[in-house]
């Protein structure tokens, strides 16, 4: 009886052997060296040493697993005519605003903006997400300097087509004297229709400054779409409303996806009623994600 059960034991082993090996030959993965070279194939085997990869261009390779800074697979709606188009680098977000999709588990990403602007997100789970981030102004003179917290949740009514984001920007200003911090930030919530690269995003938000809440919320309109292999057309606008009358932001651009960087870059046109001239700010940011292999 012992060896009926070893014997079926071992044919199933080699059974899922067989079927995880004729399962894997069918799948594309994508492979970034430490040279800065790109691969994209069929991995016929692997073990602790080094992969064989099956190319189209240039056959059958080996590659050390020492040399491998990123293997991932590639998602069939990333093939294009046969040609591989690269994931969104910063999915969860626009110019700045966020959006419905959240951050995968265990996905993380630097962004800057104008040098000044710094702020590294984590994806605790596939729907909750934490941020955190500074304008280091007190590099001048020991300026007050805003630091703060961006956690989000996020929930797929519909995968890959509706999702809804919530979430708060939490901030503080750290000076010299205690007595003088001040707490700020944006409860917010969002919709997202589309997928990860084609969307459009409807928000609300409500400020609030210490205790005080804003009376008015801020309405939020955001959308992206994908150009090509690298690129994407992106847009950006808020509509705020006081007791002084309604202003207008809205920031138009792009994104370029070199290789392991998001290059964001645009321009902020502000539109209010006592405007005298038309003014637009450029933009300009970079998103960096921070993955292990």
């Amino acid at each position: 009886m012992k060896r009926l059960f070893a014997v079926i034991l071992f044919f199933l082993i080699i059974t899922n052997l067989f079927s995880q090996a004729e399962q894997d030959s069918t799948k594309l993965f994508r492979v970034e060296t430490a040279d800065g070279n790109e691969y994209v194939g069929i991995i016929i085997e692997k073990n602790v040493d080094f992969i064989r990869l099956k190319t189209a261009n240039i056959g059958i390779i080996s590659i050390n697993q020492k040399d491998i800074v990123k293997l991932v697979e590639v998602k069939k709606e990333q093939v294009k005519e046969g040609t591989i188009w690269y994931e969104n680098l910063q999915a969860t977000r626009y110019f700045w605003a966020p959006n419905g999709y959240g951050l995968q588990k265990g996905e993380a990403y630097y962004q800057n903006m104008w040098l000044m602007y710094n702020q590294a997100g984590y994806g605790f789970s596939n729907n909750f997400s934490v941020g955190a981030g500074l304008l280091p102004l007190f590099l001048f003179g020991g300026a007050p300097t805003p630091i703060w917290i961006t956690p989000k949740l996020s929930v797929p009514l519909k995968k890959d087509r509706v999702n809804l984001g919530l979430g708060v920007i939490a901030a503080t200003v750290i000076t010299v004297n205690e007595s003088d911090e001040l707490s700020f930030g944006i409860a917010y919530g969002v919709s997202t229709f589309g997928s990860r690269d084609k969307n459009f995003t409807l928000g609300i938000g409500y400020g609030y400054a210490g205790k005080t809440w804003a009376k008015r919320p801020i309405i939020m309109m955001s959308g992206m779409i994908r150009t090509g292999k690298k690129g994407y057309l992106m847009t950006e606008n808020y509509i705020i409303k006081s007791e002084g009358g309604t202003v207008v932001f809205s920031m138009i651009g792009g994104r370029s996806l070199i290789r392991r960087v998001g290059l964001d870059y645009g321009l902020v046109l502000p539109f209010f009623h006592e405007m005298e001239q038309f003014v637009a700010i450029p933009w300009l940011g970079l998103t960096i994600p921070i993955q292990s292999k």
